[in-house]
């Protein structure tokens, strides 16, 4: 056996046994990892507003902590003002909820010509088998349910203190990184930071502007119509559109639709017609001229990123994926050489197609290379590009007498 054999065999297994050790930390610590990258991106998006008041004397602990204050008032009152609603009208849809049951019934026997009651339709949904399952089940999952408000309450502690210290500490973060990097590599890295901030902040206040003019839009339609809770579900409608991605628009349409459903049914389809007309409206022209110069990435590729960060890291990928595409393209696009684009042969020869289909043989010939009969020089009767080419053989063969004469001479 060679000696060096079993030395190699023990190496291998040391990778080996590195690899998988590395492979379970990591998969033990990726919840952990993914709060780092959300607190990241979150004091990314704060960081304008913390410098702009660092750059007046405030200190950026303080900075930090007042925008972080702004950020939990505004959510705490979103969410007390939208529990009250949610509460008082599942009270009001349980009082009325026999009303209901009654059109609905009365509506299936004239249809469908059936004998249905009220009492029969409540003891068979009482004494349903999948009804008492379901009561079981949410019974014995009360636990699991606890367990997991506490882990994302837990979470999110974990998210607003990563990303407090992110905002609060930015410089002092980027002298760090930078000081085992060589001054070339800083330079990058600098710029990188800068246009990270600029993407990431720009996404998110571009998105409030978008969340706040169709809040608006929808609270108008919403009080016009007498729909109860109108400022509420105003502000449903402009968050959860704006910062759910992909399938936001829907969840946020729903909830006012239902509820205008419980006025008037009319009113329900009003405002499902709104929703749509709003939303051609806002991708089609509100939202390319809002977020033209802050996250300037085409609508396909912001699509397909989405999809890949949910695939990757589901809601959080979804909801960081346009900012961080953003931040890459920017990024990329100073190191990527462009050059210029030479012309399409097809175009051309498509032109010269409808040239000559259209215009007859006269302007086929122009789109050959001729001119037309009126560029022809006075006094000719050739066009002058035949003349330009009885030209350009006399040039040559007076340079080439010319060449022969120098050969001459040199001889």
């Amino acid at each position: 056996m060679p000696r060096w054999l079993p030395r190699a065999m023990v190496l291998a297994l040391a990778l080996v046994a590195c690899f998988q050790l590395a492979t379970w930390g990591f998969h033990q610590l990726i919840g952990l990892l993914l709060n780092v990258l959300i607190a990241f991106f979150l004091a990314l998006a704060i960081e304008p507003a913390v410098d702009w008041m660092a750059g007046r004397g405030m200190r950026r602990g303080l900075a930090t902590g007042l925008v972080f204050l702004v950020i939990v008032v505004a959510s705490v009152g979103f969410v007390t003002l939208l529990g009250s609603m949610l509460a008082g009208q599942i009270a009001t849809m349980v009082e009325e909820f026999p009303q209901y049951l009654d059109s609905v019934i009365s509506w299936i026997n004239n249809t469908f010509h059936t004998h249905l009651s009220r009492v029969q339709v409540q003891n068979n949904l009482l004494n349903s088998d999948w009804l008492q399952r379901y009561v079981q089940d949410s019974a014995n999952n009360v636990l699991a349910i606890s367990a997991q408000v506490l882990g994302g309450l837990f979470n999110l502690l974990t998210v607003a203190l990563f990303s407090f210290y992110f905002a609060a500490d930015g410089p002092r973060l980027r002298r760090a990184l930078c000081s085992v990097l060589p001054p070339r590599r800083q330079a990058e890295v600098l710029r990188a930071w800068e246009i990270a901030v600029a993407k990431t902040g720009g996404y998110l206040y571009s998105r409030g502007l978008m969340a706040l003019i169709s809040g608006v839009g929808h609270y108008v339609l919403l009080e016009i119509l007498g729909v109860p809770y109108a400022p509420a579900l105003g502000m449903w409608v402009g968050l959860i559109s704006q910062f759910v991605p992909t399938i936001g628009t829907y969840l946020a349409g729903a909830l006012p639709i239902l509820i205008a459903f419980t006025v008037d049914p009319w009113y329900a389809l009003w405002v499902f017609g709104f929703v749509v007309v709003y939303q051609q409206f806002e991708n089609y022209l509100l939202q390319p001229r809002i977020t033209a110069k802050t996250v300037d990435i085409h609508p396909a590729v912001a699509f397909g990123s989405v999809i890949a960060g949910t695939a990757l890291m589901g809601a959080v990928g979804a909801l960081i994926a346009i900012p961080a595409t953003a931040t890459l393209q920017a990024f990329l696009g100073a190191y990527i050489k462009r050059y210029e684009v030479t012309a399409d042969p097809r175009v051309r020869l498509r032109a010269r197609g409808r040239g000559g289909a259209s215009d007859g043989d006269a302007d086929g010939a122009a789109a050959e290379g001729a001119e037309p009969a009126a560029d022809r020089e006075p006094g000719s009767g050739a066009p002058a590009g035949e003349r330009d080419d009885e030209r350009r053989d006399e040039r040559d063969g007076e340079r080439g007498g010319m060449s022969s004469g120098v050969r001459g001479s040199a001889e």
